[in-house]
């Protein structure tokens, strides 16, 4: 457990939605957090936090001496950040990793990577636990091994790390999401849903306020190895279908329900990247892939789980395609418990 003088955490990346979610979750739970983002004022803004707010620190995770100053004194260095847009994975990715061990090294703190399903390729469909193999398909999946690489090195080497993978996140102030860039379209009340799967194909999701939560606690801790890795259940759709009924549900009105336009992403990937993102990423709408997280549920007791109707309902007012008025009162949002996936 980080306790005393050492819960403090800084997060990298705090102005997106896993940052931003997780930072809110430390702060509930009595944690100081410093957030470090190149733009304070704007984050403050986005990110209007009722109680305790973080420090907001202005830098840039590509620069190491910001990154390492802003991390003294922290327990923990949640890195939450990704370039923007998808722009210059290849480029940025795998150094700002690298930035965040030399910080966590010079504090003594535990690094937490919010992970994903991209790791794995099909030899390790549909059901891979923590330590399947990582044979990834994609460019995206091999950047994701080679960050979770550097931190088994780092692991080995003294510096503590937390990898919490999950399905495709969705939330109410997530930046690229499926959900939002897929489903439907920010900002627009929603007059139709485009379904990148095939019925029948299951797909896993990850509600980011529950994704926090589970860092959070998971972080309290005492006991984790100096690697620990776990996976959420989240919403496993099992048919395809979940997650385009509870967006009908939300809206209230009849909504059409059309097949994802596959042929304009791959006529126009050549020549816009989050097409080439999107296109990439099909295999995972094409075959289930399902974490399970009976390791999580032992070592919790239970996952955080947001009902999937609430937290779409808050998802579409966080994205503007509803009312702010449609929104689940304040408060814990994480009132129910996922058991062990079988």
């Amino acid at each position: 457990m980080v306790d005393g003088p050492r819960r403090v955490a800084l997060v990298l990346g705090a102005n997106g939605g896993v940052g931003g979610e997780t930072a809110a979750a430390l702060l509930r739970r009595g944690w100081t957090v410093k957030a470090l983002v190149r733009d304070p004022a704007a984050a403050a803004r986005r990110w209007a936090f009722e109680g305790p707010a973080p420090a907001w620190i202005a830098g840039d995770a590509m620069v190491r001496e910001q990154v390492v100053a802003a991390a003294a004194g922290a327990g923990l260095v949640v890195h939450g950040v990704n370039p923007p847009g998808y722009r210059d994975w290849d480029r940025l990715v795998v150094p700002m990793m690298e930035n965040t061990i030399a910080a966590a090294r010079a504090a003594g703190a535990r690094i937490v990577l919010p992970g994903t399903v991209y790791n794995f390729g099909p030899d390790a469909f549909a059901d891979p636990h923590e330590d399947a193999p990582q044979h990834p398909a994609t460019r995206k999946g091999a950047l994701r091994v080679a960050m979770e690489e550097r931190l088994r090195v780092a692991a080995e080497a003294g510096v503590p790390c937390l990898i919490v993978r999950c399905g495709d996140f969705f939330g109410p102030r997530a930046g690229n999401t499926w959900f939002a860039q897929g489903l439907v379209k920010p900002g627009r009340p929603v007059t139709a849903i485009s379904a990148p799967g095939r019925r029948g194909v299951g797909h896993q999701w990850a509600y980011l306020p529950d994704v926090a939560e589970v860092i959070a606690r998971l972080a309290e801790l005492d006991g984790l190895p100096a690697r620990a890795v776990f996976h959420m259940e989240g919403h496993w759709d099992p048919d395809g279908t979940a997650m385009v009924k509870a967006i009908r549900t939300a809206v209230g009105l009849p909504v059409q329900v059309r097949a994802f336009p596959w042929w304009l992403v791959t006529l126009a990937s050549p020549l816009v990247s989050l097409f080439r993102e999107l296109r990439e990423m099909r295999y995972l709408w094409q075959v289930p892939l399902h974490m399970r997280n009976q390791r999580l549920v032992v070592t919790l007791g239970t996952e955080p789980h947001t009902p999937l109707d609430r937290a779409v309902r808050d998802t579409l007012v966080g994205i503007g395609c509803l009312p702010a008025g449609a929104a689940g009162k304040a408060g814990d949002p994480m009132g129910q418990a996922v058991p062990a996936a079988r």
